[in-house]
């Protein structure tokens, strides 16, 4: 992975843009809408997700079609809706499995350190040294195109991620003089990890939940594109972008709208996930 050295004058706009309230507001505010299509968007949407229109045929946005038809005259507007709930069911499948594997083997390497860290950490350092990605096109090319086994893989290779941060946190938070207090009062270890120890790295765990949904979104848009996700037809982002893509000459929103709400999508979390780090840090300071 290539990184990029940013001068002070970028680190300082970054800033700025990530504690603008007008920044955050449209990201909540984006964020909740995706939430309502995914709910309520196959009520919304003018036309169905396949339907042909053959007789149509490819053409550009127009009043009944705002963001014109493919060329097999489906409505992109409308399709664009309908993508939104696989938008949002994977990638929160991947956090979530991601968090709970992460939070539990982070806090027991970090806490009880020894035999057991050392056994996780060789995991996560075989983890780390696998091409994720390359892994997940290899093993589904073999079993078989599956958008639940790219959710599966994708969680067990996005979990060492999180299992190294926490173990990292739980490490320097371990040595602090409530966790001794809490040794010395005769509590149980699970009520160290969980009632004292986890609240105090919760900010961590948020905000990294939230660079996982961003990583997770263009993972599987990802494979998608390249016809390994979902099926052919299926209204998701990353396979609209694929069938799309040869049509940018001739309506260039088709591609363009699926690419873009996955740009808008990962840009909101990561800015969110941001937002909710210096909230709960500030807070627990200030505590």
């Amino acid at each position: 992975m290539t990184s990029l050295v940013v001068g002070p004058r970028a680190q300082v706009g970054r800033r700025l843009l990530r504690s603008s309230p007008l920044t955050v507001t449209v990201s909540f505010v984006f964020v909740g809408l995706l939430i309502f299509l995914a709910l309520f968007g196959p009520l919304l949407a003018p036309h169905g997700s396949e339907s042909l229109n053959l007789a149509t045929g490819l053409t550009t946005p127009n009043g009944e079609f705002w963001f014109g038809t493919d060329d097999l005259g489906r409505d992109v507007f409308s399709r664009t809706i309908y993508g939104v709930r696989y938008a949002l069911f994977g990638p929160v499948l991947i956090v979530v499995g991601a968090f709970v594997i992460g939070n539990v083997l982070g806090l027991a390497a970090g806490y009880r350190g020894g035999l057991l860290d050392a056994s996780i950490m060789r995991w996560v350092d075989l983890m780390y040294a696998v091409p994720g990605l390359l892994v997940t096109i290899v093993l589904i090319g073999v079993l078989g195109a599956s958008y639940l086994l790219a959710v599966v893989v994708l969680v067990v290779l996005t979990s060492p991620f999180d299992t190294r941060i926490i173990r990292g946190v739980t490490l320097e938070q371990r040595s602090l003089p409530y966790v001794e207090a809490a040794r010395t009062l005769g509590l149980p270890v699970r009520a160290i990890l969980f009632r004292h120890i986890f609240p105090n790295i919760l900010p961590i765990s948020f905000a990294n939940a939230f660079l996982n949904f961003a990583f997770s979104l263009v993972a599987l848009s990802a494979l998608s594109f390249l016809g390994l996700g979902i099926g052919p037809g299926t209204a998701d982002w990353g396979r609209m972008l694929s069938e799309s893509r040869l049509l940018l000459f001739d309506n260039p929103v088709a591609a363009l709208a699926p690419g873009g709400m996955i740009v808008l999508t990962a840009t909101s979390m990561n800015l969110i996930g941001d937002w909710l780090y210096d909230r709960l840090a500030d807070r627990g300071r200030a505590r």
